[in-house]
């Protein structure tokens, strides 16, 4: 049966996606034991090549992780193996969910995962047209969005910006990674046409400051776009205990962090700051992130599945940062993590977290 179905009509620019619906509940029959195949999202395509152009490579280590070495402590959160799969694990899970709400919760008649011309996952929302010339990726991680980008546009420059030097050696040739701190002065040149921050202003001091410089450094009409977890742990019904160690554990992470100037929860006000600083054309999509195997849709699952691994190691990693702050003990902190881990796989609550794709435009020049 075909459709009329237009993808461009399921992301309506004064449309919040996700924001006012539930997430179906899946049932004893709809879950198999041996459902969640390898994603096709979870290997890196190299398919051209060039090196890393960075020779800072010495790392500090605290708690039993590792932490970046250049500008130590900037932030807070290890940069160690765990810490990088939690991160590649978090790219496949927003791809698989953007791919998701693209194919069946828009178009009912969509093909089976995988078929040829099934829509891939979204890697950015701004409208940046299809021969952008200069990308720049601050806070790139181990930049797996830099790389995918510089494919999908192998006549563009793209630039991944990060304290650690965590990236492959091997890369597309038209990618290169430096070592920077995103809240210095910018030193990477002008003229870009999308400056992308994903998942970084949570444990950032000054987010408006970065977008002040990348205002000041995009080309005329050229687009910001931040995305990021809500940080507030979600329910729609009321299989979630309001004194569950989970939201514990988010409510001491936003107090902690505060008491160093960072807004943990910043992603659900974004307009507020682009809006200030002087961008127009602001949109959001936001959609509901699952943590667990509750929905009845099984991309859904699998989502959920990848956030609940993804959870855990936040725990795990943040732990060290947030009790010394909020002086409680070391015993304290042992104690509530392992508590805090047997609630989250065990947890049969619908939980989940906000996600948003933010935005906005530099203004044209006249």
């Amino acid at each position: 049966m075909e459709s009329n179905w237009d993808p461009d009509d399921a992301w309506g620019s004064d449309t919040i996606v996700g924001s006012g619906s539930e997430i179906a509940v899946a049932g004893p029959e709809d879950v198999q034991d041996d459902e969640f195949e390898t994603s096709d999202f979870d290997a890196s395509s190299m398919s051209m090549f060039g090196s890393v152009s960075s020779s800072i490579y010495r790392h500090s280590y605290e708690n039993g992780r590792r932490y970046h070495k250049y500008r130590y402590g900037t932030y807070p959160i290890p940069n160690d193996e765990t810490e990088q799969n939690r991160e590649d694990m978090k790219h496949v899970a927003i791809l698989e969910l953007t791919r998701y709400i693209m194919n069946y919760r828009a178009n009912p008649y969509a093909p089976d995962p995988g078929a040829d011309g099934y829509l891939r996952g979204k890697n950015y929302f701004a409208p940046i047209g299809d021969h952008p010339r200069k990308i720049i990726d601050l806070g790139t991680g181990t930049g797996t969005w830099a790389i995918e980008v510089a494919e999908m546009f192998p006549g563009a420059e793209v630039v991944g910006c990060d304290l650690s030097p965590i990236q492959p050696f091997w890369v597309p040739s038209n990618v290169r990674f430096i070592i920077d701190d995103i809240e210095d002065e910018w030193a990477h040149g002008d003229g870009w046409d999308l400056v992308h921050i994903r998942q970084v202003f949570p444990t950032t001091q000054d987010p408006p400051g970065v977008c002040r410089q990348s205002l000041r450094h995009l080309k005329p009409g050229g687009w910001i776009e931040v995305q990021d977890f809500g940080g507030i742990l979600k329910c729609d019904d009321d299989t979630f205990q309001a004194d569950s160690l989970l939201t514990q554990f988010y409510d001491m992470t936003a107090e902690a962090l505060s008491k160093r100037g960072i807004r943990w929860t910043i992603a659900n006000s974004m307009d507020e700051v682009l809006r200030q600083i002087g961008f127009v054309n602001i949109e959001c999509k936001k959609f509901k992130v699952p943590i667990g195997i509750w929905p009845k849709a099984k991309r859904l699952r699998l989502v959920g599945l990848y956030m609940k691994s993804v959870f855990g190691d936040l725990i795990d990693a943040l732990a060290p940062i947030v009790f010394p702050v909020l002086s409680k003990s070391p015993q304290q902190m042992r104690e509530f993590v392992a508590n805090a881990q047997e609630e989250l796989q065990t947890t049969t609550a619908h939980i989940y977290l906000d996600y948003f794709f933010w935005y906005a435009q530099k203004p044209p020049a006249d």
